[in-house]
């Protein structure tokens, strides 16, 4: 079968009347799509193909769906969004695929227009316009992941705000993917912070043969470096001040003169600089030029830290493990309940970069094949236990609930009625939880 256009579906389905039913609808709705009547000819797919997302039945002649999801899963380390199709016997296990990681399942007999509601979705949150650009699951960075493509036509200047560890230069990175022209065009990353003073003005512009001692030759800078590409100038509040006005002036005209050169270079970048202080409050100490300031913020993007996003947290630890699972070769490791709730409860100061090294460390230090809280909370690691709410048993416990409530919230998509089945409750008790407890349908808590 030649190859289709993305974004494409993967639909898994042995039963002819439903497959061309299916396929007759994504016609109509201009959804590209392969057809596969098997587990086998369905992974054999997924492996050499990449899906915005995959429609399986639970039930298939020669595999079960479940277990095709589960083996995919372990031989591969990203996989698209998958949604399952199954009988009302069959829900158990469908809500096991997705605690596993599955996007969502519909019962038989299912709503047509619900489930391409679903597929539509999934495509425009699984599939942007190029891959690893996805930020998250929670509603914060799907927020900032739908104006990405916008701000990578639009915008040359963008500051990235954030804590240390948040993946502001993930972000840099993914708006660079979506504004190069070619492949070519290069994504060149400064840290400010890391460069001596003296050598800042040599680095950034570069410089002439003979401009100083030991200039044996001409050597280009950062800003010659990316041309027709992308300057990430990440912790730029470390500029020192006699390097801001210089910046300035680079910014403003897009040209530079190498130290020791008198010929003006234009130059056509983008500039994407990052901080993690407050670049207001520095201007208002006089530590960051005002003017370098307003000009550097044009657009600013905001990454919340880990602790405000909690529904991301799971998100990246299972990225995580797919990853370390492909680098050491074997399967992908398994949380347990409690491992997955301890890594809810943490703060996580050091943020994604924190919970990925927690990650590889216990990926690498426990043998098992479940990973507990011990592998990321002891033996030497991060000491650190869930707090008590201050001794308080009973607020404690319904931290609890909201975080296991959020996640299912999660999981299921906001479907209310999914959720609450999963919970093995009514709508309407979840409908009070959730209003007790402040949660809202996505997971995320009322402000």
């Amino acid at each position: 079968m030649s190859e289709k256009p993305h974004p494409v579906i993967c639909l898994v389905e042995d039963d002819p009347i439903m497959g061309e039913s299916l396929c007759d609808r994504f016609q109509l709705e201009g959804l590209a799509f392969d057809w596969h009547q098997t587990a086998a000819g369905a992974m054999a797919a997924i492996g050499n193909h990449h899906y915005a997302a995959v429609i399986s039945d639970i039930r298939l002649p020669d595999l079960e769906g479940g277990e095709m999801y589960l083996q995919l899963r372990a031989a591969h380390r990203a996989l698209p969004p998958f949604i399952f199709i199954t009988g009302y016997g069959a829900i158990d296990r469908a809500v096991e695929l997705l605690k596993a990681g599955a996007a969502d399942y519909v019962t038989k007999p299912f709503d047509l227009e619900q489930l391409i509601e679903k597929v539509k979705a999934l495509i425009g949150a699984f599939a942007p316009a190029a891959p690893g650009t996805q930020l998250g699951v929670s509603q914060a960075m799907r927020r900032i992941g739908d104006m990405l493509p916008r701000l990578a036509v639009h915008a040359n200047t963008i500051l990235i705000s954030g804590e240390s560890g948040v993946g502001k230069e993930h972000v840099a990175q993914a708006l660079d993917r979506l504004a190069r022209k070619s492949e070519q065009c290069p994504f060149v990353p400064v840290n400010c912070g890391a460069v001596t003073e003296s050598l800042f003005e040599a680095e950034l512009f570069g410089y002439e043969k003979g401009a100083f001692t030991g200039a044996v030759r001409t050597k280009k800078g950062f800003f010659e470096q990316a041309h027709c590409g992308t300057l990430f100038l990440d912790e730029i509040s470390e500029l020192p001040p006699s390097m801001q006005v210089k910046l300035l002036r680079a910014i403003q005209e897009r040209r530079i003169v190498r130290v020791g050169g008198e010929t003006p270079i234009p130059l056509d970048i983008r500039l994407y600089c990052a901080t993690n202080r407050d670049l207001k409050e520095m201007v208002e100490l006089g530590q960051f030029r005002e003017d370098l300031f307003y000009r550097i913020n044009v657009i600013q993007l905001r990454i919340p830290p880990l602790r405000e996003r909690k529904e991301d947290v799971l998100w990246f630890a299972r990225i995580f493990l797919d990853e370390f699972a492909a680098k050491q070769g074997g399967g992908r490791r398994a949380l347990t309940q409690r491992a997955e709730q301890a890594l809810l409860e943490y703060p996580w100061p050091g943020n994604i970069r924190e919970l990925r090294h927690a990650i590889e460390r216990a990926c690498i230090i426990s043998a098992d094949t479940t990973l507990g809280p011990e592998a990321f909370f002891g033996d030497g690691l991060t000491h650190w236990t869930p707090p008590a709410a201050d001794g308080n048993l009973g607020a404690y416990l319904q931290e609890c609930e909201r975080n296991y409530i959020g996640q299912a919230l999660i999981l299921n998509g906001g479907h209310i009625a999914h959720t609450a089945e999963s919970l093995g409750i009514s709508r309407k008790s979840l409908w009070e939880k959730m209003r007790k407890l402040g949660l809202q349908a996505g997971g995320e808590r009322s402000q």
